[in-house]
């Protein structure tokens, strides 16, 4: 073969090659508006700057994680090849590997204790499932203990460590305020997914687990009668409101808000609505703590946050991979939280100085984070939330009481997480 053919063979496949290149189309489920797709954007932009040949477009949808379970499982359920990367709840990895939706990503990041020992500890297990990476951290989030730093100042009271403490200090403010609308805690009640996170803050801060490594149930019934027990109580002290069955997580960030409540369980996003919204009575006077544990145990939260997957139909599912690592690295974790006040993963990235200063009040979040605990990872998640969900909202609206809720938790649930 002559010299000037085999050139024209070797430009003629360069410039194929290029051309799927240029072809290589990613597109990525980014959720709805708290999952804040314009940074996510931003973070596609800088990808593609480095990597010429590989073009991002982003899909959102669904306004709660649960509308957006719903849509994803339509789309995977069909084998639908045109989302590449999805983003999920920390609650789904298992359910969506147990599925065959998402791919396996040890062959392209190596194993779980290499790929995931970077990230904080609930994030490393809650994204490997038989083994497996599942998937990568995208941004953290936990359930904190907003208060009233100027109330507990002017009363001189410490933070409280349990939450017996809590409610006295709560009666003792409302008592001295002499304000009958102000609340001492507000917690969240109704059905919803933070009830569940209701029902497990005071059973694992007795040093209970819920589930094993292998997710079979391991419920402590006496001590989950004691959880459900300690928030009656103090919906009897008048600590907590009597209608706490129909709170919901929006209704405790707009009371804490606006000046009525003292201490407040919600998630990381509500720090900005208390310190930045323009109707916001409290902002200045808010103090972030750990939660309180039950009398003799030790402080446990629920932590949330959103990972990224890479779907078992995608087309290109080596460059998904590539993307899915950069936007769980610390760079990407940066960018998110200086500019979106969304929390790392990762221990590193609550330390950087750049970070701190945009974000002040991270020094405070990143011990509650670190200590965070995840919700039980099922396959069949959705029937194990509505089990807890509902079932703690019925104990709290008083139609069933806490040793038959308790029962009727371990009855369904021993049959699903076995």
């Amino acid at each position: 073969m002559r010299t000037s053919s085999l050139l024209g063979i070797l430009a003629a496949t360069a410039l194929l090659t290029g051309n799927a290149l240029a072809d290589t189309k990613l597109r990525v489920f980014v959720g709805g508006s708290g999952q804040r797709p314009d940074l996510m954007r931003k973070l596609f932009d800088q990808y593609q700057a480095k990597h010429q040949g590989v073009t991002i477009e982003s899909e959102t949808g669904g306004a709660t994680s649960e509308l957006q379970r719903q849509y994803l499982s339509t789309v995977l359920n069909a084998k639908d090849s045109a989302l590449d990367i999805y983003m999920v709840d920390i609650v789904n990895p298992a359910q969506y590997a147990g599925a065959g939706w998402l791919e396996p990503l040890n062959a392209y990041v190596g194993e779980p204790a290499t790929a995931l020992k970077s990230y904080l500890p609930a994030y490393a297990s809650a994204n490997v499932i038989d083994g497996k990476v599942a998937a990568l951290p995208a941004f953290a989030d936990a359930m904190f203990m907003y208060y009233r730093r100027d109330l507990l100042e002017k009363y001189k009271i410490a933070e409280p460590k349990t939450w017996d403490e809590l409610a006295a200090a709560a009666k003792k403010i409302q008592a001295g305020e002499g304000n009958a609308n102000l609340q001492g805690l507000s917690i969240q009640g109704a059905p919803i997914e933070g009830a569940v996170c209701t029902f497990l803050l005071p059973y694992w801060s007795q040093g209970k687990d819920f589930n094993d490594a292998g997710g079979k149930l391991t419920l402590d019934k006496a001590a989950a009668v004691k959880g459900l027990d300690q928030w009656l109580s103090m919906v009897d002290q008048g600590v907590i409101k009597k209608n706490v069955a129909e709170v919901k997580t929006p209704d405790t960030v707009n009371e804490f808000k606006a000046g009525q409540v003292v201490f407040a369980v919600n998630w990381g996003f509500a720090w900005d609505r208390f310190a930045e919204d323009k109707d916001s009575k409290v902002a200045g006077k808010v103090g972030v703590m750990p939660l309180p544990a039950v009398a003799g145990g030790k402080s446990a939260t629920c932590i949330g946050g959103w990972q990224w997957a890479v779907s078992a139909f995608s087309k290109n599912k080596p460059e998904a991979a590539k993307l899915v690592q950069f936007l769980a690295s610390p760079e990407a974790s940066k960018l998110l939280a200086v500019e979106g006040s969304l929390l790392p993963t990762s221990a590193a990235v609550y330390a950087d100085p750049d970070v701190l200063k945009a974000v002040p009040w991270l020094k405070d979040a990143a011990a509650v984070v670190s200590a965070g605990r995840s919700r039980p990872q099922s396959r069949d998640y959705g029937q194990v939330s509505d089990v807890i969900r509902t079932t703690t909202s019925a104990v709290l609206a008083r139609t069933k009481k806490p040793d038959e809720g308790v029962s009727e938790i371990e009855s369904r649930l021993r049959r699903v997480m076995r």
